[in-house]
């Protein structure tokens, strides 16, 4: 059933004209690593914050009320970028280990996101274990390494 979806979607007209397009492809790869810094930057100075490193002066929840429509911006941008990537060459993507595990941990990483790490961050850092913070801020990291790296490795060996 799956497999059958991927194959309509590689076989759509705008996929195979988006295939044969230098510029079209190139611009949306382009976008995409645009919104993939967006979000890499918004993830990163929350989390860094929360480990206690860098901007110590400002309290966590301000850092992350701050950057929450820098992550959804770049959440949305690369869903908007990344969707024609992927049905440019669907069959391709649904044969690769490596965007199973990406689709996996994107996953985990949203949810653990907009769920634990969001209540840490934005909860009195007087009620949360500077420990605690640590550890979601590495975990927050550690997840989104793990979408970025099969993320690269899809393109190297698929």
């Amino acid at each position: 059933m799956v497999r059958v979806f991927f194959q309509w979607m590689n076989d759509l007209p705008f996929s195979k004209g988006l295939g044969a397009s230098v510029w079209q492809f190139a611009t949306i790869q382009a976008l995409h690593l645009v919104a993939l810094a967006v979000l890499a930057g918004a993830v990163l100075i929350v989390d860094l914050r929360l480990m206690g490193v860098g901007m110590k002066e400002r309290p966590v929840s301000e850092v992350a009320r701050d950057a929450q429509p820098w992550l959804i911006f770049g959440l949305l941008a690369l869903t908007v970028t990344g969707v024609p990537q992927m049905m440019q060459n669907a069959v391709r993507e649904y044969f690769s280990i490596f965007f199973w595990i990406k689709m996996v941990f994107l996953l985990f990483a949203v949810i653990f996101t907009f769920t634990i790490r969001r209540k840490v961050a934005m909860a009195d850092e007087a009620r949360v274990a500077p420990g605690w913070a640590k550890a979601v801020g590495l975990v927050s990291i550690l997840l989104w390494l793990a979408v970025a790296i099969p993320a690269r490795l899809i393109g190297l060996f698929s």
